[in-house]
């Protein structure tokens, strides 16, 4: 066995051990009923798991071994493999590339605008079904605590470096952050009910 079947194999191996605790995440992430957050990427994650697990097997028996058959097999699905993480790359990078943000004077953070995202990520966020999925993962995040519980006067708010999903949170209610102390029990279940459907 020459030394490229050596190598191959020993990385394949490492790769054969590290689906496995994918495919455990997964599953422990289908066992969780309580996140519906988490429910969106347990098939996902059991998916990948078990193709690293065939696809490394495949490699590490055709190196080791010397079947030319698995390695052709290992070959084309590693070369699919990457011509879709490829894709995906393209695809998250043209999506995400305007972040529909503009500075605004006297604050420390920037506006968000719907309309300076791109029209994919624009259409499948405005769509109630998928909207619907979303709302109650933002819910779940401890936002609205986080803006409470960092910034104790409209100054420190204003000045600060934020998040846009806290800019546009605070959006919702800039007047009542202006007025009121952010540690008022009201101004966070004002935050929270604007993410509850």
């Amino acid at each position: 066995m020459g030394v490229a079947n050596n190598i191959t194999a020993f990385l394949n191996f490492i790769a054969f051990l590290c689906s496995i605790p994918i495919i455990a995440s997964g599953i422990w992430l289908a066992s969780k009923p309580d996140n519906e957050c988490i429910h969106l990427f347990r098939w996902p994650v059991v998916l990948l798991g078990f193709l690293i697990l065939l696809v490394s097997l495949a490699g590490f028996v055709g190196a080791y071994w010397y079947k030319e058959t698995l390695l052709a097999f290992y070959l084309c699905c590693m070369a699919i493999l990457i011509g879709l993480l490829l894709i995906l790359l393209v695809f998250a990078f043209v999506v995400t590339r305007a972040d529909g943000g503009y500075d605004v004077p006297g604050r420390g953070y920037r506006e968000y605008r719907l309309q300076g995202f791109s029209s994919w990520l624009r259409n499948h966020i405005v769509d109630s079904k998928n909207w619907d999925k979303i709302r109650p993962c933002l819910a779940e995040t401890d936002v609205c605590s986080q803006l409470t519980q960092n910034y104790i006067t409209a100054d420190q708010f204003f000045t600060a470096r934020i998040s846009p999903l806290q800019v546009n949170t605070s959006n919702q209610f800039s007047n009542f952050f202006s007025n009121f102390h952010f540690y008022s029990s009201s101004c966070i279940s004002q935050c929270i009910n604007w993410f509850r459907p």
